[in-house]
This record gives C-alpha cells, structure tokens and sequence, in this order.
C-alpha cells in the first residue's frame, strides 16, 4: 500500500469532499479517500500495482476539480 497526499483545488464544501472522496473510491486499488476543507487535500491510500497517482488525478478532474 502506498499513501499520497494531492492539493486540490475548488474543494469548497462537505459536497465537494464527498464527490472528490467517493470519484477516488471508485478506482480500482483504493482502499481510503479522506479529503480535508480546511487544508484543501485529499489523502488517499491505494494499492500501486492496481492504480498509479495519474488514474487517481484523472478520476479527480474528470469530476471537476484541479490537482495543483
């Protein structure tokens, strides 16, 4: 298991959490999402032979929102 730290920017509510939260658990090899309003990050534990951090900012942006 690897854990990865990303900024994302546009998180600005508890629905955004939830959106950027639940688009990452849907990847394949991710096994937690827990985004933060306050630090505007999402924190994500994930299975690298499964997935690579390029799937996980894909999966972010396509549900509109920037990787800084």
């Amino acid at each position: 298991m690897k854990n990865i730290s990303l900024q994302v920017e546009k998180i600005s509510c508890g629905n955004c959490l939830e959106t950027v939260e639940n688009a990452l658990k849907e990847v394949s090899g991710v096994t937690e999402a827990k985004a933060s309003l306050k630090d505007k990050t999402v924190s994500i534990k994930y299975d690298e032979s499964m997935t690579d951090v390029p799937h996980l900012v894909k999966a972010v942006e396509d549900e509109g929102y920037i990787i800084i």
